[in-house]
């Protein structure tokens, strides 16, 4: 089951984004956006709602990986979609690719749309990575040198040059160049 998205005129009218920060804002709200509860009318639950949070940086938290996200109606969002959603005006078809590679970093300069295989692409690294570039491990039940990408192997290889030679060669055969690797 998917969660329901907030229109964008919603989220524009909740936040306020800016594109050369990279950052979200929460706007001041009005009476009409709350409920009454046992203790406060609406008029008293926005006042002390805009006293909290109106004009004050929003999505400061992070996920487990590393992306800014937030609560919208207590649903969880990642910062770079709602971004997304306010600048162009509607959701992410697919996925939103960090450029530089920094996933904290929302300027739109440096957000694009990108599907799955695309995003795969620049990947970076793992960190059990021995060679120093991507796609380039060390099989050491073989020891040799193995030349892998999208999942599937290449060649294995004596010496560590002609690994990364192989799969530089693959690279250009499938049409991109790795941002992290050598």
């Amino acid at each position: 089951m998917t969660k329901e998205l907030p229109a964008p005129e919603l989220l524009r009218k909740l936040l306020r984004y800016e594109p050369d920060t990279g950052k979200l804002f929460w706007r001041k709200r009005t009476p009409d956006m709350f409920k009454p509860t046992g203790q406060r009318c609406a008029q008293g639950c926005c006042a002390n709602w805009n006293s909290r949070y109106a004009d004050k940086e929003a999505f400061t938290a992070f996920d487990g990986h590393g992306y800014h996200m937030g609560r919208i109606f207590n649903k969880a969002y990642k910062a770079h979609r709602v971004a997304w959603c306010i600048a162009y005006g509607h959701w992410p078809e697919d996925q939103i690719d960090h450029k530089n590679g920094v996933r904290s970093d929302n300027r739109m300069q440096n957000l694009r749309a990108v599907d799955q295989s695309e995003n795969n692409k620049n990947a970076k690294k793992r960190s059990d990575n021995s060679s120093g570039v991507t796609g380039v491990v060390y099989d050491r039940s073989r020891k040799k040198w193995m030349v892998k990408m999208f999942s599937k192997s290449f060649g294995r290889f004596d010496d560590m040059s002609a690994a990364i030679s192989a799969r530089k060669l693959m690279e250009e055969q499938h049409g991109f160049t790795e941002r992290h690797g050598k």
